[in-house]
C-alpha cells in the first residue's frame, strides 16, 4: 500500500483542485449546476481516485484508479477548455490551469507506468 497523503501527484492535483473551486466562484451564478459543478466534480476525482487506488492490494488495481484519474483530468482540460469558449476564463487562467493539469498528467501517467 502507498501513503497517498506523500505522494506528489496527490499533493498537486489537491492544490489544483481548490484552484478549481477558487476561479469558478467567479463564474456566472447561472452555471452553478452547469459547467461549475461538472468541473468542480471532475478536478475532485483526480485526488479522490489517486487515494482510493493506494488503498488497493495490488499495484494492477492502484494503476486502474490513476489511470480513472487521468480521464478526468481530460475531462476538466474539455471543460476549461469550453469555459474559455464561453468567455469564463481569461487566457491566462486557462493557460495557467491546463498548464497544471498537463504536468498533474504526465505526473500520474509516469507513476502509472512504475506500477506495472
Amino acid at each position: 500500500m502507498h501513503q497517498f497523503k506523500e505522494l506528489l501527484i496527490w499533493k498537486k492535483s489537491r492544490l489544483f483542485c481548490s484552484k478549481i473551486y477558487s476561479i469558478t466562484s467567479t463564474f456566472p451564478n447561472d452555471e452553478k449546476f452547469g459547467i461549475i459543478n461538472q468541473l468542480r466534480r471532475a478536478a475532485v476525482s483526480i485526488p479522490s481516485n489517486i487515494a482510493e487506488g493506494s488503498s488497493r492490494n495490488s499495484n494492477k488495481d492502484f494503476a486502474r484508479f490513476l489511470e480513472i484519474a487521468i480521464g478526468s483530468a481530460y475531462e476538466v482540460e474539455t471543460q476549461l477548455l469550453i469555459s474559455s469558449d464561453l468567455g469564463f476564463l481569461n487566457e491566462e487562467n486557462t493557460t495557467e490551469l491546463i498548464s497544471m493539469l498537463e504536468e498533474i498528467t504526465k505526473m500520474t501517467s509516469r507513476f502509472r507506468a512504475t506500477l506495472l
